[in-house]
């Protein structure tokens, strides 16, 4: 199959990443104008709109690193997009499950990478607990990232993968 082909098959799945992107800046855009920093708005037990500026990576992590931690991780989710576009124009037609978990983490990795270029961090604001334990606040961008890398998993792991053996 051609590469022209190809990039029209899998066109639907970068469509896909574009929409996550949509709706995770466009969810970070209504937070940000609607919420105040670092004040919960409870929405039911168990769950707040919590405004909050993530300079680090997941969990916060590096966030009072300094400043480099952004380039850092700009850098990776600049790479790790193109990896991942590459990854999906050399997929077999049947492949849609792994096809769809790559198409969730680019989708997230450019919101939150658009968020690190242009704003310094990260926006988060949805905060999910039980009584006295807060899960790190997150945002769609993240969550999209979060179901594609367990498809990932479940694909390396239950995927139906067409390796040939060879005989000797």
């Amino acid at each position: 199959m051609s590469n022209v082909s190809s990039v029209a098959r899998n066109l639907k799945w970068l469509l896909l990443s574009a929409l996550i992107v949509a709706l995770d800046l466009f969810s970070k855009s209504i937070a940000s104008d609607n919420l105040q920093l670092h004040q919960p708005l409870p929405v039911f037990p168990g769950f707040n709109l919590t405004l909050m500026h993530n300079k680090g990576a997941a969990f916060s992590f590096l966030s009072s690193a300094g400043g480099w931690q952004r380039w850092f991780f700009t850098i990776i989710a600049a790479v790790v997009s193109v990896v991942i576009v590459v990854w999906l124009a050399r997929l077999k037609p049947g492949q849609r499950w792994l096809a769809l978990a790559l198409a969730l983490i680019l989708g997230g990795a450019l919101g939150n990478l658009w968020d690190r270029l242009t704003l310094g961090y990260v926006v988060d604001f949805i905060q999910v607990y039980y009584d006295q334990w807060y899960w790190p606040a997150f945002n769609v961008a993240d969550s999209a990232i979060f179901v594609g890398a367990v498809m990932l998993v479940l694909d390396s792991l239950f995927g139906r993968h067409d390796e040939t053996e060879k005989k000797t």
